[in-house]
């Protein structure tokens, strides 16, 4: 079994001492026999229990990295760090439809907007563009190309019988009608046709539009002159598949504007517009979080406070804005956030056109917090937690990690938008359009930031939230950190996994991603999924459900494929895990009436949707952890209701699985041992089920993203003043969420990774003794 983070070329061993030594790290042996404290033997005083975990922070961590998180973290110290506060500006301040990167001087532009060349420069000796700030409008088609058969063009989600916005690429009723700012989004505009079978959805014919939707006859369906008070009061018939599917409007007829959906909603230092943060004047960053020379100090965020400032003497002397040093103490791992152009992220957010895609929250009428069932919106919510952390630096060279903030959540569930996110390149490959954003953003930071060469990329995190992970991340960035929620290490499933065609990798050329795996446990984190605050569920402690309280042996709810109603047709779906589940032990009646072969009254393993799932989950001792296309979010609402989790997947990590010890609080079982379930399962004493469940009730936290729910009460408390239940039963929790647990391994990483060790001479203070980093030989 391989350790975690462990190099494959470098023999090596945790120390087993820790004593405080305030120096920095630069490779020196020349201590002062007089100036060490006494040593922490680590193995005696953070021993191991009988599955071979040390608990840290009520954690049982896998035993070196529990040892030294115990004893070491205890004695870290703080650092000072000069932050840049940039002084660059840019022309014509954007042209007022963008924002200024003021570290680079360049333009963001909003959604529809582009920077113009206007002609040629000399600067340092050589001649280059000179750019206009987002002067050129564009021009984005809703359509595709029509054709005698295809008035409309092809099927894309824009598609539009009515009026094109063509700085979005969205479709609204237009001119001529009552309400021509109402969206005709996608099947609201073309003609319907009854389904082919009982609870089959509706199909639409794209070459043919719905004329009833400008229809102010009420014996018709109506839709953009329909009054909203007339509508509420059932007055008027109109078209149900019409809806308000675009962010930043509510009510059943997009009648009213309410907040939009931004990472952190522009940090009080900007204007949400559509998912793009429009920065107020001096900030500037994805969430205008970034202070310019120009901001005020005392609006400064909290990870640049306290600050002592460096003004240049000759600072008034000059008319140019000049670059402050700001002096902060902090806590390593230090993390810089690359600001990327908005086409990695906001313009992402901005033009989406189902609102609840690739986002945790919402807001409704009143413009109070609306969150999503939208499993990848952990992207989302770690991102905001990193750029809102006091472990945040701007400071390249002193910073221990650079998080590059591609948002696949938002390009892969966005492939099929507009014409303008064309797949044609990618033969309909959601996964190698994908491929191509992360490369695209690795060849921007290499082009205009240093620090991917000193160390080819192995101090860079990056995050691939989509069903089967970093599969097809791009061969020049596979020495990072991926962040997934798939650890497949393709020990065993070595090819695609997914039944759905356009996310298969198989077919992506090696020259584009290498021969890689899905996921290398010595280097890579696989974090939880996200999941909806359920304040229900949290005041009623349904995680803390006692062994007496739990009924149900083994539980599983969810969809077990071809063989049942409405279940996924594909074979290949969950790799046929769950189907040898059912066929075992179903609990419900399958197409041919048939129940599992070895259904028992106290084990449940159904299709059929559970009005009660929480509750269900909670009242049963073990619950089945399996793969849909890739993974699933089993795993969290086993963990967030107190169930042991009982995995079924080879060679697939779950989330923390490479640092935290599962067999404290998991079990796993073999494939081909699904037959044996439930033996299995039976063989477990009561004691060594209290002593799971008790570390499952430990550790339940730290499958929440609850810093970012917290950052989102506090802007809400500062905007209405008000404190919503959802808020005040989070903010009760104290235990380590996912944040916490990313930067505790961030923070082992940093002074456990042999590589670190062969960067030369740095003067950097890690801030931690000597005798914590490892010994590498």
């Amino acid at each position: 079994m391989k350790k975690p983070f462990a190099s494959n070329h470098v023999v090596r061993q945790v120390w087993n001492s820790c004593v405080p030594i305030n120096e920095s790290v630069d490779g020196r042996t020349d201590h002062v026999p007089g100036n060490l404290q006494p040593a922490l033997d680590l193995e005696h005083r953070f021993p191991v229990d009988l599955h071979r975990a040390v608990v840290y922070r009520n954690a049982p961590w896998k035993a070196e990295i529990g040892r030294w998180l115990s004893g070491c973290d205890s004695v870290t110290k703080e650092v000072s760090v000069v932050e840049t506060i940039s002084g660059r500006s840019c022309k014509n301040d954007c042209s007022g439809q963008g924002v200024c990167n003021y570290e680079l001087g360049q333009c963001w532009c909003f959604h529809g907007f582009s920077v113009e060349a206007v002609g040629l420069k000399r600067s340092d000796g050589y001649w280059e563009v000179d750019w206009e700030g987002c002067s050129e409008r564009l021009h984005l088609e809703c359509n595709y190309p029509k054709s005698p058969e295809l008035p409309y063009g092809r099927w894309v989600v824009s598609i539009c019988p009515a009026h094109c916005d063509p700085m979005r690429a969205m479709c609204f009723c237009g001119e001529g009608t009552k309400y021509p700012n109402r969206p005709a989004a996608e099947a609201c505009g073309f003609q319907l046709s009854l389904p082919s079978e009982p609870g089959a959805p509706k199909l639409a014919n794209w070459t043919k539009p719905d004329l009833d939707i400008y229809t102010t006859n009420k014996s018709k369906l109506g839709w953009c002159n329909v009054d909203p008070a007339e509508g509420y009061a059932n007055k008027v018939k109109f078209k149900e598949e019409c809806d308000c599917k675009y962010d930043c409007l509510s009510g059943r007829f997009c009648e009213v504007p309410v907040q939009c959906s931004c990472i952190n909603q522009c940090s009080g230092h900007g204007h949400c517009r559509g998912g793009f943060c429009q920065c107020a004047n001096g900030w500037y960053g994805t969430d205008c979080s970034i202070p310019s020379v120009t901001s005020s100090v005392r609006e400064w965020p909290q990870w640049l406070r306290p600050a002592q400032l460096d003004v240049p003497d000759n600072a008034h002397l000059t008319r140019k804005l000049v670059d402050l040093n700001a002096v902060v103490k902090k806590k390593r791992p230090l993390i810089y956030v690359y600001d990327l152009p908005p086409e990695f992220n906001s313009l992402l957010l901005e033009g989406r056109h189902f609102k609840f895609e690739c986002v945790n929250r919402l807001y409704n009428d009143n413009n109070a917090t609306i969150w999503t069932e939208q499993l990848y919106g952990g992207q989302m919510a770690l991102y905001e937690s990193i750029l809102a952390s006091p472990y945040r630096t701007l400071n390249g060279e002193e910073a221990d990690f650079f998080f590059v903030p591609v948002l696949d959540s938002c390009i892969i569930t966005r492939a099929d938008d507009a014409p303008h996110l064309s797949l044609e390149q990618h033969l309909g490959l959601r996964s190698s359009l994908t491929l191509q954003f992360y490369r695209k953003a690795y060849d921007h930071i290499v082009e205009h930031y240093p620090h991917w060469n000193r160390s080819s990329g192995k101090d860079h995190i990056w995050f691939f939230s989509w069903d089967e992970g970093a599969c097809y991340a791009p061969k020049e960035i596979w020495n990072s950190m991926m962040l997934v929620h798939w650890g497949n290490t393709n020990s065993k499933h070595n090819h695609s996994t997914t039944a759905y065609w356009a996310d298969n990798w198989d077919k992506i050329s090696s020259d584009r991603k290498g021969k890689h795996p899905c996921f290398d446990p010595d280097k890579d984190l696989v974090l939880p999924a996200w999941k909806r605050p359920d304040v229900n569920a949290l005041s009623t402690k349904l995680w803390a459900r006692p062994l007496e309280k739990r009924k149900t042996l083994f539980y599983f709810n969810g969809n077990l494929g071809p063989a049942y109603p409405n279940g996924r047709p594909e074979a290949s779906y969950s790799m046929g895990i769950r189907q040898k589940l059912a066929e075992e032990f179903g609990s419900t009646p399958n197409k041919d009436g048939n129940l599992g072969k070895q259904h028992a009254e106290n084990v449940i393993v159904s299709p059929m949707r559970s009005e009660s799932y929480h509750e269900d989950l909670a009242s049963s001792v073990f619950c089945g952890v399996m793969p849909g296309d890739g993974w699933s979010g089993r795993m969290e609402d086993s963990i967030l209701q107190g169930c042991i989790p009982v995995v079924i997947q080879d060679g697939i990590y779950l989330p923390y699985e490479n640092v935290l010890n599962y067999e404290s609080f998991a079990v796993r079982i073999r494939e081909v041992e699904i037959p044996n379930l439930i033996k299995i399962l039976q063989g477990f004493n009561e004691t060594e089920i209290e002593f799971k469940l008790t570390n499952v009730q430990k550790i339940w936290q730290r499958f929440l993203y609850r810093d970012s729910m917290l950052l989102e009460a506090e802007r809400q408390k500062t905007a209405s003043g008000y404190v919503e239940d959802w808020a005040v039963e989070f903010s009760r929790l104290t235990e380590d969420d996912v944040f916490a647990t990313f930067v505790q391994v961030l923070h082992y990483k940093l002074h456990n990774d042999p590589w670190r060790r062969q960067l030369g001479p740095q003067k950097k203070d890690f801030g931690v003794p000597r005798e914590c980093l490892l010994r590498t030989s």
